[in-house]
């Protein structure tokens, strides 16, 4: 049997960048809901929630990042170029958030300062996210294997909404990791703004279903031509069950549910991006085949994939495993 190799490392990526989404995702919500949550002794809480694992979240972006780098260095090669104001901006945010988990705790007269890098960063790395991600969807000209467009051309209406609807989900994700995380006062806050957030994101995600398929005559029959218009069923009406599981475990005060049905509106988010993509890498021209690197080097990375993957999901289930349960509001991060 012959191995798709592009295919299995197409999957590989795909793997790596959701895994990031949904882990580094709530890190970055409960960053972008810090101006929302005005105590100190609420904002320290939420600080150590995610202090454990957020580090670890993110070696799944340079899984994804230096992944496609190696292995579809076309692909590379084409999006950078036309991404490269979103994706400084992404870094730079990553920074300034970095960096305030460690000044933070540093200092009482400069906190306010840390407080903003904090959210500060964690909403620029946000937006700078969905704006990619907007203008990835929109499509990206190539001619003669490299970007053929223009600085200016990822800034556009609908990456901007883009950008603001990924940020809203992320403080989806935060508001449910701290349901999931906290007890008390700060918990009840946490299930009155996962309320709100998830009618906001619900909201969102109708409206790219809508917007998207008119953006190119592929996604349009990808999703109402046959047999795929199938998924244009099930996906929503996975989507519209994700969310009744949301909104009554944020309404019966459960703990995990809310955080759970979160991750599943955000797996059936990207399985829709999938649908409208595959089998292209760089929309609307370059597939994965024609962005993969030689069948030789794939072979090679791939017994390296092999190897880190499961060291990476272990280790990662192992911190998730060790700081399992709430938080001790006496301690944390100090």
């Amino acid at each position: 049997m012959v191995i798709d190799l592009a295919f299995v490392w197409a999957g590989i990526i795909a793997f790596a960048v959701l895994a990031y989404v949904i882990l580094d995702g709530f890190d970055l919500g409960v960053g972008i809901l810090f101006p929302f949550f005005s105590e100190k002794h609420d904002r320290d809480v939420m600080m150590n929630s995610v202090a454990p694992v957020w580090d670890g979240n993110e070696t799944w972006l340079v899984l994804g990042g230096g992944g496609l780098m190696a292995v579809f260095p076309l692909a590379y090669a084409t999006i950078l170029p036309a991404l490269y104001a979103p994706i400084i901006a992404m870094l730079l945010g990553l920074i300034f958030r970095g960096v305030a988990f460690e000044y933070r705790w540093r200092t009482t007269r400069g906190e306010f300062l840390w407080n903003w890098a904090f959210a500060g960063g964690s909403l620029l790395a946000a937006m700078a996210q969905g704006i990619t991600l907007g203008a990835l969807v929109q499509g990206i000209p190539v001619v003669n294997r490299a970007y053929a467009g223009a600085w200016w051309d990822w800034l556009t209406p609908f990456s901007l909404a883009t950008g603001l609807a990924v940020a809203v989900g992320y403080a989806l994700l935060g508001s449910t990791w701290l349901v999931m995380k906290t007890t008390g006062e700060l918990n009840e806050k946490a299930r009155r703004v996962a309320l709100r957030c998830c009618f906001a994101t619900i909201a969102a995600m109708g409206m790219f279903s809508l917007w998207t398929p008119f953006l190119n005559p592929l996604y349009l029959e990808r999703w109402f031509g046959w047999p795929t218009a199938m998924f244009s069923f099930i996906v929503p009406a996975l989507v519209l069950g994700c969310f009744a599981l949301l909104v009554v475990g944020i309404r019966n005060k459960r703990d995990a549910q809310p955080f759970l049905a979160a991750l599943g509106l955000f797996i059936l988010g990207f399985a829709g991006i999938g649908i409208s993509f595959y089998p292209f890498i760089v929309p609307p021209s370059v597939t994965i085949w024609d962005a993969a690197a030689p069948e030789s080097s794939l072979a090679f990375l791939l017994v390296g994939a092999v190897l880190l993957v499961p060291m990476i999901l272990a280790y990662t289930a192992y911190a998730y495993w060790v700081f399992r349960g709430k938080i001790d509001p006496g301690e944390g991060y100090h």
